[in-house]
C-alpha cells in the first residue's frame, strides 16, 4: 500500500504536518523507535526506510516515508513475500498514523 498508489484498494493518505520537515522527521522516528520489532535501515534530509518482522515466522515488511514539503509524507509499506498480508501493513500504517498525530498535539 502506499499513498501514491494509483488503485484505490492500495491507496492510504500521506502523513499531514507543519512547520519543519526536520522535526517532523525527528517526531516521525521517535514514533518508529517506540515499535515493536522494527529496524531503521536509512534516514536521509527526506527519506526514511524502516523494517518490520512478524512476531510469529519473523516476515520482513519494508516501511518507507518520502518527505513531500510542505506539509506531506508519502508512505509506503509492503511486504516483501506474498501477496496478502490479511491487513497487517494497513494496520500497522493506521498505528503509526495515530503515533504520530497523537505525538505532533504532544509537542503544539
Amino acid at each position: 500500500m502506499s499513498s501514491l498508489a494509483s488503485a484505490e484498494s492500495q491507496r492510504v493518505a500521506a502523513l499531514r504536518y507543519s512547520g519543519d520537515a526536520a522535526q517532523a522527521q525527528s517526531r516521525l522516528l521517535g514514533v518508529l523507535n517506540g515499535m515493536e520489532r522494527v529496524r531503521i535501515v536509512r534516514v536521509e534530509a527526506a527519506y526514511i526506510h524502516a523494517e518490520f518482522r512478524s512476531a510469529l515466522l519473523g516476515f520482513v515488511d519494508d516501511v518507507e516515508f518520502l518527505f513531500d514539503p510542505p506539509g506531506a509524507i508519502q508512505m509506503r509499506s509492503a511486504s516483501r513475500l506474498g501477496y496478502s498480508d490479511f491487513g497487517v501493513n494497513r494496520e500497522r500504517v493506521a498505528a503509526i498514523r495515530a503515533r504520530f498525530a497523537a505525538m505532533t498535539e504532544a509537542n503544539s
